[in-house]
């Protein structure tokens, strides 16, 4: 028999400072009787009432931090009602991300929250894998304690794979399903975090199994990461089969709609890392699919991204750019996702009932949120934060020992009169899945070197955590760097150290600064740091502003700009390319990895030699 989830104490619930509906049910109706007065009225200003996709002239009523009723408000205001008029604008419902993690943004769940609300986002699922590779169930616990300090109202998908590929690679820390299933129980949880171990579902893995079964006895969705573009086929319906029912990871018409008819719910990405909205918006106009299950999500915003663009208001912005019409862009951020979490009567829309969670815009086409109401008090931005939750552990993360030295950075290779076929990673600006390249290079003095001029830098990933150090070396085409080395302890999913240089000194220096800033980004040339990023937290985040964090992600961005770098967002590019769920090649502790056939591929490629010889 399956379990059903049994309500939580209203304290315990992820919902910010409004009152539990069932709690409050008696003030609403009075207020909407005449027998009450609001707390707070909003007058004169069109509401979009995304349940019938219409937008109209009506006040809102307010009291217990819900909506009471929508007309005129009158009869609801008494002398200690708050009146705001807002005439001339527009109301939204308050926006939605179903998947974002918060690490990519460099802060703590505190500043991230400040600047999401700031940008209108008012309901964020998070997960925290990134934290979770590094420290386990222990660092999400402490990312949740956080988030529980927070206006933004913040529910979790807990990860479910640490590490992502098991059978390839490693993480500082591993999760169980026993481990997950513990999580599950946490009445802040929403939902099972991305399955990015497609080979693993496929096969008929137990362990994830175990997590996503663990899910739905709870009735909480299971949330999917299915980036094997094309694969649309049995494959996808023997993944949608599990009971996983999202996916975030379409790039293309056909694998969203593929999705849709294999009965999934389809998140369009548009962040720093992530720009798939021009590809797929055509599906939201050309009216060939039933929208009610896309929504847009931002997977991935750095500081300079949040200071910049916003966050899921940039998403409405760029789909409405590609065509959508704005009530429909809309419902992607609001009633949808609300409806995907189970969360219908507190999220999504300006209705009774719900969260009094609505932002305000001049223009529903320019759509810049210059207002933010959450659970019916005004959000202002603030630069003070809460007292730290982050143990002195959590900052001791990054661990070179031994010391490195250059002779680890060298690639060994046998004399050769001829070049040797070498697997390369191919990058490519704006576009996650790698490239499978394979280079033929000279070996010179025993060793394979970077050739700068045909864009072919040396790659490497060290583990940084206490125990036995794996270190894999390869080469990446596509960062463009004409001199120096960047380094991060920020290496998606593992976040292992990784680095790529023009030569072996430099590489060495920032891997090394990297590790003395306790994790971080680090800009080197000529054994001179240019510019970096303290991220002492898990190596991954700061417990500084976004401000503060985009100034220094954007120096870091100037000084390789300077080295020759044309690239987007370089640090981003770099994290990704250890990502080992998304296509095509990528680097990991235990090699290099063969991400679409799962398997570990050498540096030298014998069967390209091998093919020559015949």
């Amino acid at each position: 028999m399956t379990a059903v989830r049994q309500p939580v104490p209203p304290s315990a619930r992820p919902l910010g400072q409004a009152v539990p509906l069932w709690e409050c049910a008696a003030t609403l109706t009075s207020v909407c009787m005449g027998r009450a007065f609001a707390d707070r009225v909003l007058l004169g200003a069109q509401v979009v009432n995304v349940h019938t996709a219409e937008v109209y002239p009506a006040d809102v009523v307010i009291a217990s931090g819900r909506i009471a009723y929508l007309g005129d408000a009158a009869p609801a205001i008494g002398p200690d009602t708050e009146v705001t008029d807002f005439s001339g604008s527009y109301l939204v419902p308050g926006l939605i991300d179903t998947h974002v993690h918060v690490e990519s943004a460099m802060v703590t769940i505190g500043p991230f929250a400040d600047a999401a609300l700031t940008a209108g986002t008012t309901t964020v699922l998070i997960e925290n894998h990134d934290m979770a590779n590094v420290f386990g169930a222990e660092g999400i616990c402490w990312m949740l304690e956080e988030a529980r300090l927070q206006r933004l109202k913040t529910i979790l998908a807990v990860p479910a794979c640490v590490p992502p590929m098991p059978s390839l690679e490693d993480s500082a820390a591993r999760l169980d399903p026993a481990d997950v299933a513990a999580l599950l129980d946490d009445p802040a949880v929403g939902a099972l975090g991305e399955m990015m171990n497609m080979a693993g579902v496929l096969d008929g893995d137990e362990r994830m199994l175990a997590m996503i079964a663990a899910a739905l006895e709870r009735g909480l969705i299971a949330t999917g990461h299915w980036s094997l573009s094309g694969w649309n086929d049995h494959r996808l319906a023997a993944y949608a089969a599990t009971g996983i029912d999202s996916c975030h990871e379409s790039v293309n018409v056909e694998d969203a709609r593929a999705k849709l008819r294999a009965g999934m719910w389809v998140q369009f990405r548009e962040g720093s890392a992530w720009h798939d909205m021009a590809a797929l918006a055509p599906l939201l106009k050309d009216g060939s699919v039933d929208r009610r299950h896309i929504m847009f999500v931002t997977d991935d915003v750095d500081p300079a991204f949040l200071r910049t663009h916003g966050h899921l208001d940039n998403s409405v912005r760029v789909a409405i750019e590609h065509g959508v019409d704005p009530v429909v862009a809309i419902q992607c951020v609001t009633v949808t996702p609300a409806e995907y979490l189970g969360r219908r009567q507190d999220l999504g829309s300006i209705a009774p009932g719900r969260c009094a969670d609505i932002v305000v815009v001049d223009d529903l086409h320019e759509f810049r949120p210059r207002h933010v109401i959450v659970d019916g008090l005004d959000h202002r931005p603030t630069s003070s934060g809460a007292p730290s939750v982050y143990p002195t552990r959590s900052r001791q993360s990054v661990t070179l020992t031994p010391a490195l030295s250059v002779e680890d950075l060298r690639i060994p290779a046998p004399d050769a009169d001829e070049p040797l076929p070498v697997n390369v990673i191919g990058l490519v600006d704006r576009v996650v899945p790698t490239e499978h390249r394979v280079r033929h290079v000279a070996a010179a003095d025993g060793e394979l070197r970077p050739d700068v001029a045909a864009d072919l830098l040396k790659l490497v990933l060290v583990t940084r955590h206490e125990g036995p150090r794996d270190i894999t070396l390869g080469f990446v085409e596509g960062l463009g760097i004409r001199r120096g080395a960047l380094a991060q302890s920020t290496a998606r999913d593992t976040h292992h150290l990784l680095g790529v240089g023009t030569n072996d000194a430099d590489l060495l220096a920032a891997l090394n600064e990297v590790e003395g800033m306790g994790g971080g980004i680090a800009v080197v040339d000529q054994g001179r740091v240019l510019a970096a990023i303290p991220l002492p937290i898990a190596g991954l985040v700061t417990e500084k502003t976004v401000e503060e964090a985009a100034v220094e992600l954007e120096e870091v961005v100037s000084a390789l700009r300077g080295l020759g770098c044309t690239l987007e967002n370089p640090p981003t590019a770099l994290a990704l390319l250890a990502v080992s769920a998304i296509p095509e090649l990528r680097i990991g502790n235990r090699g290099l990895i063969d991400s679409r056939n799962y398997r570990i591929v050498e540096l030298i490629d014998a069967e390209v030699e091998e093919r020559q010889r015949i």
